[in-house]
């Protein structure tokens, strides 16, 4: 009998499941704009001016912890970068 690891465990837990989602979803966020900007190699001081928006800001969203991402800036952002915003629901 294969033994089961502690991911597959604790996503056996709908409240941790739930929770792990969410933290995935922001993560995902963050590191695509993080990922996107360095590509292009633009600082996050450049990528705020094309969005019309502070430095601040960008890193915020680019931060796994922030959580109030607007779908607006989402899309200034996602032009400023060349690229366009996609919402999918699964």
């Amino acid at each position: 009998m294969k033994k089961r690891s502690i991911y597959d465990r604790k996503m056996a837990d709908p409240k941790f499941k739930a929770v792990y989602d969410e933290v995935a979803i922001d993560l995902a966020i963050g590191e695509k704009i993080a990922e996107l900007r360095h590509k292009q190699h633009m600082t996050q001081l450049e990528l705020a001016k094309r969005v019309h928006t502070s430095r601040t800001a960008i890193a915020r969203y680019e931060s796994g912890d922030y959580e109030n991402y607007n779908v607006a800036t989402l899309k200034k952002i996602a032009k400023a970068l060349g690229k366009h915003l996609e919402i999918s629901f699964f």
